[in-house]
């Protein structure tokens, strides 16, 4: 077995600035760990796990190479990353890099989407696959979301005897199926071949436009929209569903949305990370992740769903809530935090109040998904949670409401729904 993570590369992630500039969003800490570091340790469970691929267009720096040192050292697993000379789509990765993922005589492997957050029933996928289908065929992780929400995802209709894929379609227009592709999937080799037809008609489409620039195209290929469209119904795909939670990670707001998850599901996985009331210490309400190396006052009080990084000073009666705080920021006494991502470094003045607008989705309804808002909507800045940049000072008594401030900035007075370049 061996598992692939798709992070994607650089000019993606827009709607992850401005957090996104400092660090590659698969290494942005969800619940204390870096994004990507919940799927190796998923992946590190399963029995007979070879060998664990990261494949994306981010160029290879200090922080990529670093992490993967580390997260080698603790899972007991190779961990290597393959870099793509373009972005060449869900698929295209895949099938440039095949050899790679083939060598060692891999039987299946796993693929998944580094901008999810999830309980990665992979274990269960495999089980799944033994009892449905053939040893060749391929299995999609889905879940259930609402009818309004499921527009905005792939949409599977599947056979309610035997969960073969029927039908699938890429964010539809019209309502498909309530059933929606969760970007995590295992695969045996002869997928390759389904790409490799894919990759075959590009070719011959543009051969016939005789484009100058054309074999770059060929190469990108979408797994969704170009392999299971024509794999539905053909007897080789499954899906299965999963009760577990599930989200995209795809902007800054729903970061917090999946630490909230994380915590939660650390209370069974990680007990440890999750900081207990002592005597002495500061109030914890509810999940809250603390980094060892963090200073924090005994009458601050946290959570619930709070994620405090390395090296972060929380000063004397500070309250903070559905938050994540970066290492190194600095809270000054009295400040208060709410729905919101303090940047690297950042320093928030005393009796300053620093609010965001939770972007949760709809805690009445069980198949509710985070809603992907733009940051406008006519004309002005969607109320979300509010972020700051790395090295934002806030002075002392000042109220920063629903508003995202850019990097290196020293701001002098209140801010309200704004953008602070």
């Amino acid at each position: 077995l061996k598992a692939v993570i798709l992070i994607g590369g650089p000019q993606k992630g827009t709607r992850f600035r401005p957090l996104s500039f400092e660090v590659p969003k698969p290494l942005f800490p969800v619940a204390g760990v870096p994004m990507v570091q919940h799927h190796i340790e998923a992946c590190a469970k399963v029995p007979g796990m070879k060998e664990i691929l990261l494949m994306g267009f981010y160029q290879p720096n200090e922080a990529l190479s670093r992490f993967l040192v580390s997260a080698q050292q603790e899972f007991k697993v190779p961990i290597r990353y393959l870099q793509e000379y373009a972005a060449l789509g869900t698929g295209g990765g895949i099938y440039h890099f095949r050899d790679q993922i083939l060598s060692g005589g891999a039987e299946a492997f796993f693929v998944l989407n580094a901008d999810v957050c999830s309980e990665f029933p992979l274990q269960e996928m495999l089980e799944f696959r033994q009892q449905h289908g053939d040893m060749h065929s391929f299995v999609i992780l889905g879940t259930t979301a609402n009818r309004t929400q499921a527009l905005n995802y792939g949409c599977i209709v599947a056979n309610a005897g035997t969960q073969e894929v029927q039908h699938y379609v890429e964010k539809p227009s019209t309502f498909v199926s309530e059933i929606i592709n969760c970007g995590i999937y295992l695969f045996t080799p002869a997928i390759f071949q389904h790409i490799g037809e894919v990759f075959q008609r590009n070719q011959q489409e543009l051969a016939l436009e005789d484009s100058s620039n054309g074999w770059q195209r060929a190469e990108v290929i979408r797994l969704e929209q170009d392999v299971f469209t024509a794999l539905a119904g053909s007897g080789k795909l499954y899906v299965y569903k999963t009760d577990g939670f599930w989200s995209q990670i795809k902007s800054a707001g729903s970061a917090i949305y999946a630490s909230r998850l994380y915590l939660n599901q650390y209370s069974k996985s990680h007990p440890e990370r999750l900081a207990q009331n002592k005597p002495g210490g500061p109030v914890i309400r509810g999940n809250v992740y603390i980094h060892p190396t963090a200073s924090i006052d005994s009458t601050a009080v946290l959570g619930p769903n709070v994620s405090i990084g390395e090296g972060v000073t929380v000063g004397a009666g500070v309250r903070v809530r559905e938050s994540i705080v970066l290492h190194g920021a600095s809270l000054h006494d009295h400040t208060c935090v709410l729905n919101t991502i303090v940047g690297w470094d950042s320093t928030i003045g005393r009796w300053a109040r620093v609010e965001g607008t939770p972007s949760d989705p709809n805690p009445n309804d069980p198949y509710a998904k985070i809603d992907s808002e733009t940051l406008f909507r006519d004309g002005r800045l969607t109320p979300s949670i509010t972020i700051l940049g790395c090295s934002v000072t806030i002075p002392a008594e000042v109220v920063i409401l629903n508003s995202i401030v850019l990097p290196h900035k020293e701001l002098s007075r209140s801010y309200k729904n704004q953008i602070i370049l």
